[in-house]
């Protein structure tokens, strides 16, 4: 692991880092707040040697001599017999063991001293001990010393008494907390490391690369407003309340990065798929199709997802009708398409009825027919269902132009992101880029957009034609469900009778089934049948009568 990466995943993790500091320190200090508190005092003896004769070699003599003695007195310090007299002094009812364990006696280097260290819960008590203890040691070291006429060469002459200490000795609030802290710093940074080099999850452009060698074209931050739900955004003004301004500007950057991912052969049918559900292919789907039309460009979203459809839903009508009665020939292209914006540049194609073999019916020559037809006049954007969930994602991306694999940040691993791009590779698709959703906005991916948004004033409620478009659309569609007194069935229920109903059922017809008249003349018919022959867009009068 480079130095670089490190400070990367340092950076990534920093409010981890420092709450782990912050409670390491505190509880350095609560442990310290919990202690004992314990004072130290000492006191502090000379030993000295009785001089026979005032001479400067008597002197150096008997200095020598003191030196030599003082090492031996450390021992006495430990005695039994100094603890007793001490403890008789004092009057204390501790034991003498535990006394002895309270007092150390040392000797300064080059010195002929003795001192007592005594500690106590008091001040008082850490005092009186070292001044008990050292008088006791003067009393032994005297006896032990005198000969027979009761004079000794060497005696311990006590000095100043032991001064009263201000601060306990221990704990020492300061040493705990930064030992606390620097314990919290080095578990943080631990975690970070560890956490980053087990966790298999992808959150940047750079994990997305390393993981399988693809291209991250698209950023997508994280919207509160996709947060739960689907929804599609205008493109065509500025000042659109809906969707946050970063979410847009990254969808403008997805679609600027698509036009130069092959300059010479640009993709005409690209397919929006996903690792597993959940990832927001859907939705990313539908907002890059609005993104294109934005543009001037025609464009048909072809919502493939048979199992699973909700492109109707995101505009706002039924997922009744749709691709599959196209495919199973009931009824024309022309007739399923729903033109969904003003300027008749955005065509959507609901799934249909669900079919018992959706993956038959996506892989058929009818569907590349059909596909490579409309993609003679406009940009073809699929939205498929997930690659690892069933094969129909790769199964189309064997001859579509171009495939875009959307993930989620901090939610896809980059052993899902390999199998999806395995599963599209055996298949032989062409892998366009990868597309990163949900990106968190404090990620250094995620871009300038949301950080200069309030400065060029996008943060409004205004509301666009494209968005009371859109709800009136759904408000139409609700109206049948809230006649309906059993209320709307279950997902399970409701995809069996659409495939009941799909096997079943007659020949469509496209007044009953909610698309309005005079949707078919959006688009040209075909010569021969559905799936022969180019699709030319209309400007007829008849044209407007199919919007809704």
């Amino acid at each position: 692991m480079d130095l670089l990466k490190m400070v990367r995943i340092l950076r990534a993790y920093w409010v981890t880092i420092l709450v782990l500091a912050v409670l390491g320190a505190a509880a350095g200090w609560g442990w310290s707040a919990v202690q004992p508190r314990v004072y130290t005092a000492d006191a502090t003896g000379y030993v000295s040697a009785v001089q026979s004769e005032a001479s400067t070699g008597a002197a150096l003599a008997g200095d020598q001599l003191a030196k030599s003695k003082v090492l031996s007195y450390i021992d006495i310090g430990r005695w039994r017999s100094v603890a007793e007299s001490a403890k008789a002094q004092l009057g204390l009812t501790d034991s003498v063991d535990e006394l002895s364990r309270r007092v150390k006696v040392t000797n300064p280097a080059q010195t002929a001293t003795l001192r007592a260290e005594a500690s106590g819960p008091t001040p008082e008590a850490a005092r009186d001990l070292a001044q008990a203890w050292l008088r006791a040691m003067t009393e032994e070291i005297n006896r032990l010393e005198a000969d027979d006429k009761g004079e000794s060469a060497v005696q311990l002459i006590a000095g100043d008494s032991a001064q009263l200490p201000q601060r306990p000795s221990s704990p020492n609030v300061r040493i705990a907390v930064a030992a606390g802290l620097m314990a919290g710093l080095l578990s943080g940074i631990l975690f970070a490391l560890i956490r980053r080099t087990f966790d298999r999850r992808l959150r940047s452009s750079r994990d997305v690369t390393e993981s399988c060698g693809a291209s991250v074209i698209g950023m997508l931050p994280l919207d509160k407003e996709l947060v739960g739900e689907r929804a599609v955004f205008s493109f065509d003004d500025v000042r659109d309340g809906r969707g946050s301004f970063a979410h847009k500007e990254a969808m403008r950057e997805l679609r600027t990065n698509l036009q130069y991912v092959d300059v010479d052969d640009p993709a005409r049918v690209i397919v929006v798929t996903s690792p597993l559900p959940g990832d927001g292919k859907s939705t990313t789907a539908a907002n890059l199709a609005v993104s294109i039309a934005a543009t001037g460009q025609a464009v048909m979203l072809i919502d493939a997802d048979l199992r699973r459809p909700v492109v109707g839903g995101i505009f706002g009508f039924s997922d009744d009708v749709g691709l599959s009665e196209v495919l199973a020939g009931r009824t024309q292209i022309e007739d399923v398409a729903h033109k969904v914006d003003d300027e008749g540049n955005l065509f959507v194609v609901a799934a249909g009825r669900t079919p018992p073999n959706p993956s038959e019916m996506v892989g058929s020559q009818r569907m590349r027919t059909l596909v490579r037809r409309i993609s003679e006049e406009m940009i073809v954007i699929i939205d498929s269902p997930p690659t690892l969930a069933v094969a129909d994602a790769a199964i189309i991306a064997s001859w579509a132009d171009g495939v875009l694999l959307v993930l989620t940040a901090g939610r896809t691993t980059d052993d899902m992101l390999k199998r999806a791009v395995d599963n599209i590779a055996k298949t032989k698709g062409h892998l366009l880029g990868v597309v990163m959703n949900r990106v968190p906005r404090r990620s250094v991916d995620a871009g300038y957009y949301g950080k200069y948004s309030r400065y060029y004033g996008h943060d409004h409620d205004a509301q666009t034609r494209w968005q009371r478009l859109v709800q009136a659309r759904k408000r139409r569609a609700r109206k049948p469900a809230a006649r309906t007194e059993s209320g709307p069935p279950t997902s399970t229920a409701s995809r069996a009778a659409r495939r009941r109903t799909f096997e079943e059922g007659p020949r469509i017809d496209a007044d009953s089934s909610g698309i309005e008249v005079g949707l078919q003349e959006l688009l040209r018919p075909a010569p021969a049948s559905a799936t022969t022959g180019p699709v030319r867009v209309l400007s007829s009068p008849g044209a407007e009568h199919g919007k809704r």
